[in-house]
């Protein structure tokens, strides 16, 4: 239990510096952002909002944003994902569920799922939170790709660059 304070020490910031080789907080004020410049593509209609890209720990957070509808990729993941879905609606073939609007999702490590967005859903935007690698599989589990955060990170990059934001816009996201 806390020891008591006084009202002006309740109100009083933090007075010690924080430890020295500590990194800086990240703050994202528009997370979903109104320049379309900071989607970063990552297929046909598929875009990512890079928020955090922790090189040092392996894992990335960001925002999903989806126009279509359909399939959109199968893959497994090592270790555990969260995901929050801020407008739309998605689902996985494997599940008998459908995350919608203000779902939270947990996938546990060892699931493997087949992401799809309905047919009358114009725009999904889900806020993820990826430890370790999306490692895409065929139907029977034979390998088709990865995403890592070093494969985002890189994207990232290219895309900065490449709508005029320069190549370490990205910079703010890693940690």
């Amino acid at each position: 239990m806390a020891a008591e304070q006084t009202d002006d020490e309740k109100r009083m910031p933090y007075q010690l510096p924080f430890p020295k080789d500590a990194l800086e907080e990240i703050v994202v004020p528009s997370a979903i952002p109104e320049d379309e410049r900071l989607w970063v593509p990552q297929a046909e209609n598929v875009w990512f909002r890079p928020l955090c890209l922790n090189r040092s720990q392996g894992y990335w957070m960001n925002l999903l944003k989806v126009r279509k509808s359909g399939v959109l990729a199968r893959h497994r993941h090592p270790q555990g994902v969260h995901g929050m879905v801020l407008k739309g609606r998605w689902y996985y073939l494997e599940h008998d569920w459908v995350a919608e609007t203000g779902s939270y999702v947990f996938e546990p490590p060892g699931e493997t799922h087949t992401l799809v967005v309905p047919e009358d859903c114009e725009e999904m935007i889900t806020f993820f939170q990826v430890n370790g690698i999306m490692y895409y599989v065929d139907p029977w589990g034979k390998a088709t790709g990865y995403e890592d955060v070093f494969t985002k990170i890189a994207m990232c990059r290219e895309h900065f660059a490449a709508c005029g934001l320069g190549e370490d816009y990205v910079e703010q996201f890693i940690r």
